[in-house]
């Protein structure tokens, strides 16, 4: 991957880490396209369980770069901002769990990165806020509408109020607010839960609440049968029963 993005794959995981930390991580072109290869990347490495998505520096990222579009025309503006829908798709499209680690301000596109993810750890210091309308452009309409609810999207977009950790958490936009001494004791522990479960049931557990949720009740429970039948065509789920028979 290029020096904007890092990727890096072990043990099971993959951390995808923003690298612009002189410009606040702000979105660019670049980060684009090499986030879209980085989550392809993970996607078809099957050794990997896990993706977390990081930022160097104070700021998780500071939104798109504006710099960036001075002097583009509006094909170039047009095109640029599919880059980065194809980079939000990509992180949201993976098979496997991804969890975005935030620390300090994600603006705009940064929020758009996180709230990609399966779900968002955060230290007391992230902040979210999107004032794209107060720019005069429009972005992030969409995601934290559904994961928020259309009013405090609303208010956000709006105002451009920030949307302080704790905040966020009673919202349920992030999972979890831990403190940076504790950080990676935490993400330990939930990468070592993830990466040691079926990866399998874990697929076709995200597979099924992702699509579950855009279903009526009836095509929801048709996308868990079709998942349970697809399970028991394997020996994973033999092998997790006969584990939970020895921890019990």
């Amino acid at each position: 991957m290029s020096e904007v993005i890092l990727y890096a794959a072990a043990n099971g995981v993959a951390t995808i880490t923003l690298n612009r930390p002189e410009s606040r991580n702000a979105l660019n072109a670049a980060m684009c396209d090499t986030l879209s290869r980085a989550a392809a990347s993970a996607a078809q490495d099957e050794s990997v369980r896990l993706v977390l998505v990081r930022a160097n520096g104070p700021t998780f990222c500071a939104g798109a770069d504006l710099k960036e579009r001075q002097g583009m025309n509006e094909d170039q503006v047009r095109a640029r901002r599919l880059k980065a829908f194809a980079a939000y798709e990509a992180l949201e499209r993976l098979p496997i769990p991804s969890i975005a680690v935030v620390h300090g301000a994600a603006i705009g596109s940064g929020c758009e990165i996180a709230a990609s993810c399966d779900f968002i750890v955060a230290t007391p210091a992230a902040s979210f806020r999107t004032p794209e309308a107060l720019w005069g452009t429009v972005g992030a309409t969409q995601r934290l509408a559904r994961v928020l609810g259309k009013r405090l999207a609303k208010d956000l977009m709006f105002t451009g109020r920030t949307l302080g950790a704790d905040e966020a958490h009673i919202a349920g936009l992030v999972s979890r607010v831990v403190s940076v001494d504790e950080l990676e004791d935490v993400l330990a522990d939930i990468t070592k839960t993830i990466v040691g479960a079926p990866p399998l049931s874990m697929r076709l557990a995200k597979r099924c609440i992702d699509q579950g949720v855009e279903l009526d009740p009836r095509g929801a429970l048709a996308t868990e049968l079709l998942a349970i039948e697809e399970n028991l065509a394997t020996s994973d789920w033999r092998a997790g029963i006969a584990r939970f028979g020895e921890k019990a």
